[in-house]
């Protein structure tokens, strides 16, 4: 666990070094580009395994016509045992309009990596999953956005997870 959490945060350092970042200009249209723009922090629980969850996430901008990418990570504590889970999400805003409350439906892949806790059983593993997502967001007046999200495991995932999120732009 200590080993994929180290790599995870030095793969998303390097990720942010190198990415470009957003200007001051591109806030009127923040859909626009391709590039490290925002991140923020995560929460919820998952059920399948039942977990509360902690993380983060990045904007990388729409590489298609209201197509985002934003990868993730996050991890979940009880149930007797403790699973980090990176993601590679991409979902589909319907509007355009920043300032207003926005459907949206994705998906993504995963890895999952579980350790058992004491009394949960014993040994680890790491599988690869995937997910669809939908949720509602709404870009903020200063320039952040504020989203809640539901996401559907469907192979070698958590069941579901109910999240809710913050997006710091810059």
């Amino acid at each position: 666990m200590k080993k994929t959490l180290t790599i995870t945060v030095w793969a998303a350092a390097l990720t942010l070094a190198f990415a470009p970042v957003m200007t001051h200009a591109d806030m009127d249209n923040p859909g626009s580009k391709v590039g490290f723009r925002g991140w923020g922090p995560r929460a919820g629980v998952t059920f399948g395994p039942d977990q509360a969850l902690f993380g983060a996430h990045m904007d990388f901008g729409n590489f298609a016509d209201h197509i985002r990418f934003q990868p993730n990570v996050d991890i979940g504590f009880s149930d007797g045992f403790t699973l980090f889970s990176a993601n590679a999400d991409a979902a589909y805003r319907f509007a355009s309009n920043w300032d207003v409350w926005s459907p949206y439906l994705g998906g993504g892949i995963g890895a999952h990596h579980v350790s058992a806790n004491n009394g949960g059983g014993n040994g680890s593993s790491t599988k690869f999953g995937a997910s669809i997502l939908g949720g509602i967001e709404k870009g903020l007046a200063n320039g952040h956005r504020f989203f809640v999200e539901a996401k559907l495991g469907l192979a070698d995932s958590p069941d579901m997870k109910a999240i809710v999120g913050w997006t710091f732009y810059h």
